[in-house]
């Protein structure tokens, strides 16, 4: 077989003179390159080629993957802290919003337990006014009354004195 077999690639070992290399591929599958290190597979992953004393080529490579890999795993995390940072001025600015909206609907409360209390304060004062007229109403008349009728009225007040006295005295006992 020639070097360029296509033994070589798929699995099979690879002869140059008659003489066996000693390359036989540890996975199977079509390869996108044939060459004797790490080769791409159709689906995107890596397969190794046997090397036999020539491995140092495929720790390079190996060594090489890595080193992408690292690099995409950094790149990865800053693009993570990059939403991170994203996601967490975001949710401040939501909450500023959100403590102005409590902050305008506790004024708005306020304003109104205010005006409430000031209507309150209208309706007691109007009641307060109106029992003190009629107070006035009741002495204005009570004092007519003894105007008009001084000896009754001084009788009443005589027996009013007297039940109030009695009934205080039964009580001590």
């Amino acid at each position: 077989m020639s070097p360029t077999s296509p033994n070589a690639g798929n699995g099979g070992t690879s002869t140059t003179g008659g003489t066996s290399m000693g390359t036989s591929n540890t996975t199977t599958g079509n390869y996108s390159s044939a060459s004797d290190s790490d080769m791409a597979m159709d689906d995107g992953t890596l397969g190794t080629a046997g090397l036999g004393t020539a491995g140092t080529s495929g720790t390079a490579s190996l060594k090489t993957n890595l080193g992408q890999a690292g690099s995409h795993l950094k790149q990865a995390a800053g693009h993570a802290g990059v939403a991170l940072k994203g996601a967490a001025s975001a949710a401040g600015d939501e909450m500023r919003v959100g403590r102005a909206n409590v902050k305008s609907e506790l004024a708005e409360s306020a304003l109104s337990g205010i005006a409430a209390a000031e209507v309150a304060t209208a309706a007691g004062r109007e009641q307060v006014d109106a029992l003190m007229d009629k107070g006035r109403d009741l002495l204005e008349s009570a004092s007519e009354l003894i105007r008009e009728r001084p000896l009754a009225s001084f009788g009443m007040a005589f027996a009013t004195g007297w039940i109030i006295a009695k009934l205080a005295r039964s009580g001590d006992k």
